[in-house]
């Protein structure tokens, strides 16, 4: 595993290692994660992250495949969960890779699927 990552250096389509929220039992887990927002909060130390996990697992709506798994540091094949999001403070973020520009198109075309559930009306 790669040194922390300064907080303005990370964007969003990294892969990184964090240690995310598990909803399970309320408790953090270090897990591959990818960057999707940066910059969040009043000193612009959060980010957004969505769960990497093993392609092995059962698929959900809107999940990723990513392409080549080793290219961006994963040690298996796996997936981006973009149903599961969390927001993390950036300085604990572990570089790992670059999601592949192809990869990363696909996560945010599957984006908009969730984001529109967010009711409006007040």
């Amino acid at each position: 595993m790669t040194s922390l990552v300064d907080p303005e250096r990370i964007s969003p389509g990294d892969v990184v290692w964090v240690p995310f929220p598990h909803v399970e039992d309320a408790s953090l887990h270090p897990r591959p994660a990818l960057i999707v927002a940066t910059g969040l909060g009043p000193a612009g130390a959060l980010c957004w992250a969505l769960m990497i996990t093993n392609a092995k697992r059962e698929s959900w709506p809107g999940d990723v495949l990513i392409a080549d798994h080793a290219a961006v540091g994963l040690p298996v094949p796996s997936k981006v969960r973009t149903a599961k999001v969390a927001t993390l403070e950036a300085h604990t973020a572990h570089y790992l890779g670059r999601l592949s520009e192809p990869d990363w198109h696909a996560v945010k075309a599957a984006l908009p699927s969730f984001i529109s559930r967010i009711e409006t009306s007040t």
